[in-house]
């Protein structure tokens, strides 16, 4: 190949995507390596990733991430009887796990305890890491055992991730504890939820994690005002 074809805008670096997607360099020549994105080599061996398979690759990857509830955008509106209108944060989670029925089984947990979270789901680690980078979420469900990056590398990756920041992490698992212990580097200091018990498990976690950002269910002006009176009535006698 030319040297024009070379320095061609065409063509990224492994580094230059990695910095595009807000992922290590490792994870990006994971998605060359199984075909996720085409590249070919220099002659001193580095990889040059076509700019078109870049962009089909992050227009799949968006169309992948499914929401499960009917929010538009990250906030909602909340007005009350006579109230002035208030802008409330809407709870954002993602969910990263390979598995159709716990992904099914997760959906449905929270569609019937937190029905005013916006919850989507990525099929594997990449996808999950490129998704994270779009939704900016509160919370971060996934489990350690993915398909082309595994969790604990995935987890290490969204800990260095610019934008991680407040984000909580819930990490699910159908291992028992000793065969956690080559993750154990990632599971330092996260929730776990064993995926037998999830059903028990992983709303109280949700609920930790998001609780604050729950907007309480506001009081009609006409039940605190029947309340004023009936203590009014209280103090008259």
């Amino acid at each position: 190949m030319s040297n024009t074809e070379m320095s061609s805008s065409n063509y990224y670096t492994t580094l230059e995507v990695a910095k595009i997607l807000g992922m290590a360099v490792r994870s990006v020549q994971l998605m060359v390596d199984r075909g996720d994105l085409q590249a070919w080599k220099t002659p001193g061996g580095h990889r040059r990733i076509t700019r078109e398979s870049l962009e089909r690759w992050i227009q799949g990857s968006r169309a992948g991430v499914t929401g499960v509830a009917s929010f538009t955008g990250h906030t909602g509106e909340i007005r009350g009887p006579g109230r002035r209108r208030a802008v409330v944060h809407v709870p954002r989670v993602l969910l990263i796990e390979d598995s159709s029925h716990f992904q099914n089984l997760v959906t449905m947990l929270v569609k019937q305890k937190f029905p005013s979270v916006d919850l989507h789901v990525a099929n594997d680690g990449i996808t999950g890491l490129v998704s994270f980078g779009h939704l900016q979420p509160d919370l971060i469900i996934v489990d350690i055992l993915l398909p082309g990056i595994d969790g604990a590398t995935m987890i290490t990756g969204l800990r260095r991730h610019a934008l991680f920041g407040n984000c909580k992490l819930v990490v699910l698992t159908s291992l028992d504890d000793d065969q956690r212990a080559p993750y154990a580097f990632a599971l330092q200091g996260v929730d776990l939820v064993h995926k037998p018990r999830l059903v028990s498990e992983l709303p109280p976690l949700i609920d930790k994690a998001l609780g604050h950002l729950f907007a309480p269910a506001a009081q009609p002006e006409e039940a605190q005002e029947e309340e004023t009176v009936a203590d009014s009535s209280v103090d008259a006698t």
